[in-house]
């Protein structure tokens, strides 16, 4: 009996597993199946691009999560990279007869809407049309419809073309509620990256920087729109004072920065007389991904334009834990770069750099690789939306610096920010805290008291090293005295149209403009062009993200209220405590 028992139990237990396995196994199939439903076909005869601007703008495609398509979760996102390569085929491709752009709420930086518009005014000049139409426009997706021949809206549709702002969010107050104080250390007049943690407004100094880069970017976006809708910039900046979203939808036709009012049902009976189609005919419509992936009829050599997308916060290591987004991992790149090095195919490496900074000591190791690399071949940066003080840091070496006129770059300064928690522990968490050392500096940086007047001191002038030190690879790389480098540093933010005049870029131009630029210095004029690093296959991280997940629930249930603060604090304390960053999130809008 009982070994009866022990058999039955154990075939129990077989069977359990058993399902659990073919469980994961179907769900991986059907996830696989979704997937291959959704991956690029092959672009028909007489097809349309349609390119739908909705969601946000990344820098290079990733690998699609098909359990995301699952759960219906799956973000809309548009690959830049895929984006720019799909519309440079388009124009070439005689299956492709034109765009239709479908406008709606898109998040981007200025400079990624930038290059895409020029990708979209390139492909115009094959003598291919562009249609758009939206429920509603944004300011980025109607920057980009602008470029259409035809520009259409619902009669009840909503634009935004009420100009820009930039919101800083403000921590001060909370931080003082929950018993949390920053002790802050930086150089530069400009360096407001602290600003949010110890003040309740923008300083004199930041709402001067703000103003001048917020002016520089809208007058780029007012040039490009005037000249594509046959208006003055001028014009179109009083229409910004005078036209709010709500606005009667009839004077956006008045202003002229919309054709026509219809419906989407309209918009397809005027893409089928462009296509000369018959009323009961099917409109065929092909993807960015449709495109990007169809064959390149270029010319395959071995001669190779390595470019690499540098993106995301710089940081020491991969980080673990809550934030799941995109890095600049010192480690893995400065090894990526050894093996560009190394590759006697690559004749020239193109970074692209899409970056706020991050830790000054990931930074310095960056550049230390970036140094090497270019003594063996040349190195050409494209700067896109945002290259800005350790994005800088890890820029300034290169032969030659490209970025976009509304690309923010600068902010070279460095800065120093520890979180004093020690009344949130002892007066509201109740706990204490006693030492025994043998030196008068053997618990510095102990969290149960804030600096004292040595260690503060001591902090400071290791900032001011790190400064030196930053301002001198700048004026390295750019051939300038430092005492000039850092009249124009002070952790200022440039738009690359300022960058330009003060000599911190060489040209205003997109990442085809790096590449030729790249070519040139390799002296090569046939060559292919490698995209680094490979992209993670979808299932990389999931097993790391489950248990961010169940980590994260559980400090959410145990800390309740004092969650958010804790995730804000916790997410400072483990970045490296010295940082090279933009001044702030410029939550642009």
């Amino acid at each position: 009996m009982k070994d009866f028992f022990k058999y039955v139990l154990a075939t129990v237990v077989g069977l359990v597993l058993t399902s659990i396995v073919m469980t994961i196994i179907c769900i991986v199939s059907m996830a696989g199946m979704i997937a291959s439903e959704n991956m690029s076909q092959p672009v028909k005869e007489n097809s349309i691009l349609r390119i739908k601007l909705q969601g946000t703008i990344n820098e290079k495609g990733e690998d699609t999560n098909p359990l995301e398509l699952l759960s219906g979760d799956e973000v809309q996102q548009i690959a830049l990279d895929e984006a720019l390569d799909a519309l440079k085929k388009a124009a070439k491709n005689d299956k492709v007869k034109g765009i239709y752009l479908e406008g709606g709420i898109l998040s981007a930086t200025p400079a990624e809407l930038q290059e895409l518009r020029q990708g979209l005014v390139e492909f115009k000049k094959s003598g291919k049309w562009i249609v758009s139409y939206a429920d509603q426009y944004t300011r980025g997706a109607y920057y980009l419809c602008s470029t259409a021949d035809k520009v259409y809206m619902n009669p009840q549709g909503l634009l935004d073309w009420s100009g820009m702002a930039s919101q800083p969010i403000f921590f001060k107050g909370l931080l003082e509620k929950v018993g949390v104080k920053m002790q802050v250390f930086k150089v530069g007049t400009y360096k407001s990256a602290v600003e949010p943690y110890i003040c309740d407004q923008m300083s004199d100094a930041n709402r001067e920087q703000v103003t001048s880069f917020l002016g520089s970017i809208w007058g780029n976006m007012l040039k490009d729109v005037a000249k594509s809708r046959k208006m003055t910039a001028e014009s179109l900046n009083a229409l910004a004072d005078s036209l709010t979203p709500l606005s009667e939808p009839k004077n956006f036709v008045k202003a002229k920065l919309i054709d026509k009012l219809c419906y989407k049902s309209e918009v397809k009976e005027e893409l089928k007389k462009r296509m000369e189609l018959e009323d009961d005919d099917n409109l065929t419509f092909a993807t960015l991904s449709d495109v990007a992936n169809s064959e390149d009829l270029n010319e395959k050599v071995n001669e190779e334009i390595a470019v690499y997308y540098a993106y995301g916060e710089i940081v020491d290591d991969r980080a673990n834990g809550f934030d799941q987004e995109h890095a600049i991992t010192a480690k893995e790149m400065t090894m990526d770069l050894q093996k560009l090095a190394q590759d006697d195919d690559v004749k020239a490496v193109v970074i692209r750099v899409n970056s706020p900074g991050g830790s000054a000591y990931a930074s310095e190791q960056i550049w230390h690789e970036v140094e090497m690399l270019k003594a063996k071949k040349p190195v050409v940066v494209s700067m896109g939306g945002m290259a800005a003080s350790g994005g800088y840091y890890i820029s300034c070496g290169a032969n030659k610096i490209y970025a976009e006129p509304t690309t923010l770059t600068g902010s070279i300064g460095i800065f120093g920010m520890i979180p004093d928690a020690s009344e949130l522990l002892t007066q509201k968490l109740g706990l204490s805290f006693d030492v025994v050392k043998t030196n008068a500096l053997s618990d510095f940086g102990s969290m149960g008291r804030p600096f004292n007047e040595t260690e503060c001191r001591l902090m400071q002038a290791y900032i001011n090293r790190g400064y030196d030190l930053f301002t001198g690879r700048v004026a390295a790389g750019r051939g300038m005295a430092q005492d000039s480098v850092k009249v124009i540093a002070e952790g200022r933010v440039w738009t690359g149209e300022q960058a330009l005049k003060i000599g911190l870029v060489d040209k205003l131009g997109n990442i085809d403009d790096a590449i030729k630029a790249a070519a040139k210095l390799a002296k090569i004029e046939k060559y292919t062009i490698g995209k680094y690093p490979d992209s993670e296959p979808w299932y990389a991280g999931i097993l790391d993200k489950n248990k961010n997940d169940y980590m994260e629930s559980q400090m959410r249930a145990v800390l309740g209220e004092y969650y958010s603060t804790f995730s804000l604090i916790r997410k400072i304390r483990n970045q490296n405590p010295i940082q090279a960053r933009i001044p702030f999130d410029p939550n642009i809008r």
